[in-house]
């Protein structure tokens, strides 16, 4: 899985000129400006609700002693969990939106490589919309069924450097499940992909690491985000579709 996890972050040094060579770059501009949305709303209510959500960490204090460490502690906390919450929150909803602008983009890259009669099927903008939705959905759900319980186990001291750790990963798995799909939904079924997934776990989160940390990057990072995690992903997902072939 390693090796996957390698191959998954070297797929973007191609990117950028893959994207630059296949005139890719018109494709981008509404799930860009979703994107660039999206994260704006989420991080203005983040902003106007950190401080209440401090304030609710701080009722689990109910002594007088310690009461201002406690609070500090739970300034940290609930910023931890706004930008948690929040990047799960921008990615499925930026993809799910995305799906029928990114699958143009996956097919040109795929008839690159392979040429027209690879192409294994075509869809609507309507069903590529609603397996977005659907995928999404589906990810979010599991994702915040994982994350919750690392969550509290990241109060526990020390161990809470091991639960950041495993927060990052199931961020980046989940990111780069979102971008291998857009190639998966041409050639498997809802369930084969995720199977599919499964066994390539390394390439989704060597994708989602990247993805994940360009987020950090203001402006930038949430403009370019997309673009390049997706032709990374689309690489190297169409090339173990054609070693399973």
């Amino acid at each position: 899985m390693v090796q996957n996890i390698f191959k998954g972050i070297k797929a973007y040094a191609s990117a950028l000129g893959l994207i630059s060579t296949l005139g890719l770059w018109k494709y981008f501009a509404v799930p860009v400006l979703i994107s660039f949305i999206t994260a704006s709303l989420i991080a203005l209510s983040a902003w106007s609700w950190s401080d209440n959500i401090a304030n609710t960490i701080d009722l689990l204090w109910m002594w007088e002693w310690g009461a201002d460490l406690f609070h500090s502690f739970a300034e940290i906390l609930g910023g931890i969990l706004i930008i948690v919450l929040g990047l799960i929150v921008y990615k499925h909803i930026v993809m799910a939106l995305s799906a029928p602008f990114m699958s143009p983009v996956s097919t040109a890259i795929e008839r690159h490589f392979l040429g027209d009669k690879h192409i294994h099927r075509n869809t609507s903008n309507t069903s590529q919309l609603w397996r977005g939705i659907r995928v999404n959905v589906r990810n979010l759900t599991m994702e915040i069924f994982i994350t919750i319980p690392l969550l509290i186990l990241s109060l526990v001291p020390v161990l809470n450097i091991i639960t950041t750790v495993l927060l990052f990963l199931v961020q980046a798995y989940y990111a780069g499940f979102g971008n291998m799909d857009y190639t998966l939904e041409r050639h498997y079924g809802y369930k084969e992909s995720v199977g599919f997934v499964k066994r390539h776990k390394g390439v989704a989160i060597g994708n989602g690491i990247i993805f994940t940390i360009m987020l950090f990057i203001p402006v930038i990072g949430v403009l370019m985000v997309l673009p390049l995690s997706v032709t990374a992903a689309t690489s190297q997902t169409i090339r173990f579709i054609q070693e399973k072939k």
